[in-house]
């Protein structure tokens, strides 16, 4: 199997999990997908950063990461898978709020301002989170070029119209949870 095909393994096995959720959208839901449980495994997380770096290849990009802490693991291993091959590619964190001390910053790692970045999430369902990332972002400079999630759950549209181009590694179906 090839690391699309083993990534899918570890989400099914270990990230779904049956049971009423509320999601952070507000939505309910019969099933969550908690993939903390696969960014932050040793086996999987690899994995992450190379499904990732393959679903965004033809993006120009040279940092990568989101709103934390569903984007972090995700930057990450991105990070990481890129090393491994020999390309250069940095990491941050958007915080939910910006900090009360020290720098004050709400984007933190090297400095965004104008350069191409990739916004991250693990999973979303309106987008919400990954666009709050996504002003951020522009607040501070930078070029978002898209947002690529590893599973979608629906946001895509949302994200769309926001005028960004959208990625995810699996769709629900994938994962066998929708006909």
């Amino acid at each position: 199997m090839g690391h699309h095909d083993d990534l899918r393994k570890f989400i099914s096995e270990l990230a779904v999990v049956h049971g009423r959720v509320v999601l952070s959208s507000g939505q309910e839901a019969d099933w969550y997908v908690d993939l903390r449980r696969v960014t932050l495994h040793h086996q999987a997380a690899p994995l992450v950063g190379r499904v990732m770096r393959d679903l965004t290849a033809d993006w120009a990009y040279d940092a990568v990461g989101g709103l934390t802490l569903g984007a972090d693991p995700i930057a990450l291993s991105m990070l990481h898978a890129a090393s491994a091959a020999g390309r250069p590619l940095d990491a941050f964190v958007v915080r939910k709020t910006g900090k009360a001390h020290g720098l004050q910053r709400r984007i933190e790692g090297p400095d965004v301002a104008g350069r191409r970045v990739l916004a991250v999430e693990d999973t979303s369902t309106t987008g919400g989170s990954v666009l709050t990332a996504v002003e951020a972002l522009r607040e501070a400079g930078a070029e978002v070029v898209g947002v690529a999630v590893i599973v979608d759950r629906g946001a895509g549209d949302a994200v769309r119209a926001a005028g960004l181009p959208y990625r995810a590694a699996y769709t629900l179906a994938d994962l066998g949870l929708v006909a």
